[in-house]
């Protein structure tokens, strides 16, 4: 190709070659390039690139090779971007290759550091931290912790580490550094302008998200766990009977014989589908929790390992966590904890043959709302460097687990004909937005600390590309229904959710009951068990969100093609406002109202940034502010501070009688 510089030392090959608009994709490699690589670029749209000598022009992006070293800059202003630095004059330099055998190596990365430049994205960390600046964070998927390798600068770039390779990234004082433990070869995409601009570019660059179903804007009611569908459809109908908003109800684990049954235990759920119809007819979706571990003691184990469906390992038997398996006909508490399996998901075969069992034995009962659970995966331990995958070793591809579980999912809901497709996941990848990937906090604490850092948490999601995100209302674990100070913090957390682009109720909540460390059920869980003051609260919340539905899907209309998302921090709008990169506690949903949670146990007023470039009209009292200012409103337990942006008139206020 004439459009691409080629820098040659030694062994090691480096390719810069424009990849869509103001973007260009950059890769090493010892002795060649290789395209047959798992990552999350698709086949770019053509441009008008300029190549000459050393250096290669892309719209807003110029990006000069100069004795070995990349520079990239804006084209307009010559200002710099972002820029190599080797780690000693000598050696290393900025790309290191360090081998580790079967022709991988563990890869480095090194960029120069700069004073206050804030970094964001890089999907969802519990530390609680909006600016990613001054951390380390592991490149691993685990529970709560979701690798989305992208990174928002404040320097007017975006870095894609198009690697799910195990490794970490450090954004230091003295240094920026990507590692991959074990890669065959350095691949990172790079774009510029605003952090709109740079989304829209990133979409282009990995896939847009699909459209959000219609169903999926309401309310999730679920808990851990409803254990018979006398009980669940008792809730549904309490939910009619009250005249509550209900749009999707789930069906949490254990409601199978065994681990990867992908199957109903009849004896609980005697007719799914007459269930999902009843459901149906009141307007309600049923979504069923779906884990790719699968027990020994399921029928479908042994097919799957007979072959080669089964991740592998490289050493030891293939069992991958433990599970305390149900055995039908045994007390609870009786079940000993088994070696479990995990399905691979980046085998094709394998995404077919879960379909096969999610068709029959859910699809057909008329179910289409799957919750794809634990698909981190989650192992314990989790030694991700013995694993084997169809797609490659384990140190080299393991990130990429979540995004071809979801991706299995949606190709087979689109197959069926299901043009709008959702799944609710606990982990993702770059790209999992274009196979209809909801992701969700994971399993968190129900306290105060952790709702705050879940504001945080989406806010960085948001700015990763994926833009369908939420939390479990209330926190994952813990919480007393009839606690007060429980009650306040679910109350605040309602008010949070309902501004999430997934509203959802889940917990497992105080009293708990379990089985060898699992729990079967928690407390009540349901909008009326947290006494009458939070009810009243709840509900009005409730209704504003159906209220706000279409102004929801009007905005994620224009996401689907701009790649903004619902939920946005304050800097996607006003990016020339500094104060804006600061406020990590409020956000934008969709272009015209700001969101200020409370966050803090107590609190019954709140200080609020709101932006310059606009007006705000706080809703509740009807005071207009100039932008570029910090008031402080009232915040009762019945309001949540919210303002409309200059002339904007959504249905915030209550409806008439």
């Amino acid at each position: 190709m004439t459009n691409r510089l080629v820098h040659r030392q030694g062994h090691q090959i480096l390719v810069v070659e424009p990849w869509g608009e103001d973007s260009v994709r950059v890769r090493a490699g010892l002795h060649a390039i290789r395209d047959d690589l798992p990552g999350a670029l698709l086949p770019p749209a053509a441009v008008d690139a300029v190549v000459e000598q050393t250096t290669l022009v892309n719209g807003r992006l110029t990006v000069t090779v100069d004795d070995g070293l990349i520079k990239a800059t804006r084209t307009d202003t010559g200002e710099e971007l972002l820029r190599e630095a080797p780690a000693h004059f000598w050696w290393p330099g900025p790309r290191h290759f360090q081998a580790a055998g079967d022709g991988t190596y563990r890869i480095e990365q090194r960029f120069a550091a700069h004073d206050g430049e804030r970094v964001h994205g890089l999907g969802q960390h519990g530390h609680g931290r909006f600016d990613q600046k001054g951390m380390v964070l592991e490149l691993q998927q685990r529970n709560g912790e979701v690798t989305i390798p992208f990174a928002v600068s404040s320097r007017g770039y975006g870095l894609l580490w198009n690697s799910p390779a195990v490794g970490r990234v450090e954004f230091a004082v003295n240094g920026t550094r990507w590692v991959a433990d074990r890669a065959r070869q350095l691949d990172y995409w790079l774009t510029t302008g605003t952090p709109a601009d740079i989304l829209r570019h990133y979409a282009d660059a990995t896939g847009h998200a699909p459209r959000l179903p219609a169903w999926a804007s309401g309310f999730w009611q679920s808990k851990l766990r409803y254990r018979t569908q006398e009980e669940l459809l008792a809730v549904a109908g309490e939910h009619v009977r009250r005249g509550l908003p209900l749009s999707v109800i789930v069906v949490d684990y254990l409601h199978w014989r065994h681990l990867g049954d992908w199957d109903w235990n009849p004896d609980d759920w005697p007719d799914p589908r007459a269930m999902a119809k009843t459901l149906r007819e009141n307007g309600v979706e049923l979504a069923v929790s779906v884990w790719p571990s699968v027990s020994p003691l399921s029928p479908n184990h042994a097919p799957m390992r007979d072959a080669g469906m089964l991740v592998a390992t490289d050493a030891g038997a293939p069992a991958h966590a433990e599970w305390p398996d149900l055995v039908a006909g045994t007390a609870a508490g009786d079940d000993a904890a088994i070696g479990v399996a995990f399905y691979d998901a980046t085998d094709p075969r394998a995404r077919d043959f879960l379909w096969e069992r999610l068709h029959d034995n859910y699809y057909r009962a008329g179910i289409r709302a799957f919750w794809l659970d634990a698909c981190e995966p989650e192992m314990r331990p989790g030694h991700p460097h013995n694993l084997s995958y169809a797609a490659g070793p384990g140190s080299e591809v393991a990130n990429l687990y979540p995004r071809e579980h979801a991706r299995g999912v949606f190709e087979h809901l689109r197959a069926q004909g299901e043009t709008e497709a959702l799944s609710l996941v606990r982990s993702a990848w770059a790209g999992s937005q274009r196979y209809g990937a909801a992701l969700w906090s994971g399993d968190i604490p129900a306290t105060f600390d952790a709702l705050a850092a879940s504001v945080r948490a989406g806010l960085n999601v948001a700015l990763s590309g994926l833009p369908w995100w939420t939390t479990d209302i209330g926190g994952f674990h813990g919480g007393d229904p009839d606690d007060p100070a429980f009650r306040e913090l679910v109350v605040r957390w309602f008010q949070f959710g309902a501004f999430c682009p997934l509203f959802r109720l889940h917990g497992h909540r105080e009293p708990r009951t379990g089985r060898a460390g699992v729990g079967v059920a928690g407390g009540p869980n349901e909008v009326w068990s947290f006494g009458p003051d939070a009810y009243a609260a709840i509900t009005a919340v409730m209704r504003l969100r159906e209220r706000l539905r279409p102004y929801l899907h009007e905005q994620l209309r224009g996401g689907e093609t701009s790649g903004l998302p619902l939920m946005r921090p304050l800097l996607l709008e006003f990016p020339g406002d500094p104060a804006a990169w600061d406020a990590d506690d409020e956000f934008l949903f969709g272009r015209d109202l700001i969101v200020a949670p409370v966050v803090q146990a107590g609190a019954q007023r709140r200080e609020v940034y709101l932006p310059a470039g606009a007006a705000w009209t706080h809703t509740d009292s009807g005071t207009t502010y100039e932008g570029g200012t910090r008031v402080t409103v009232d915040a009762p337990l019945t309001s949540v501070p919210l303002f409309l942006r200059d002339d904007a008139r959504l249905p915030i206020a209550e409806p008439e009688e």
